[in-house]
C-alpha cells in the first residue's frame, strides 16, 4: 500500500529556515505532480508550491522567493526548502502527489495521493 512519509517539521525562530521531506513509497506508479500544502486551525488548506518531472514550479504568492521545492526522482522524494520564515508560516505542512501528466496546478484536487502532515512553527 503506498503512502507519503513528511519528515523534517520542527520548530525555529523568525527569518530561520527548515526543509521539510515527502517519501513516497510502495505506489505501483510513479508521481508526475507533486506538491507541499499547508493549513492552520480554523484556515483552508493552502497550496503553496508544486513540481512536476520536467522541473516546472509554480508557487503561491505568499512564499514566492522564500520557498524553494525541489524533488529527487531517484529516491521518490520531494522537498520545500523554508527560508526567511515568518510567524505566520507556521502551519502544518502537507505533501501531495499525483500519477496523472498535465498542469501541475497547486489545488487540492490536483491530488489524490497526501501525506500525514509535518507541524512548522515560527516563532517571533
Amino acid at each position: 500500500q503506498g503512502r507519503l512519509a513528511e519528515s523534517g517539521g520542527g520548530s525555529v525562530q523568525a527569518g530561520g529556515s527548515l526543509r521539510v521531506s515527502c517519501a513516497s513509497s510502495g505506489y505501483t506508479s510513479g508521481n508526475l505532480c507533486m506538491g507541499w500544502f499547508r493549513q492552520s486551525p480554523g484556515k483552508e488548506r493552502e497550496g503553496i508550491a508544486s513540481i512536476d518531472r520536467d522541473g516546472n514550479v509554480r508557487y503561491a504568492d505568499s512564499v514566492k522567493g522564500r520557498f524553494t521545492i525541489s524533488e529527487d526522482s531517484a529516491k521518490e522524494t520531494h522537498y520545500l526548502q523554508m527560508s526567511s520564515l515568518k510567524p505566520e508560516d507556521t502551519a502544518e505542512y502537507i505533501c501531495a502527489a499525483d500519477p496523472l501528466p498535465g498542469p501541475c496546478l497547486i489545488i487540492p484536487a490536483r491530488f489524490v495521493r497526501w501525506g500525514q502532515g509535518t507541524q512548522v512553527t515560527v516563532s517571533s
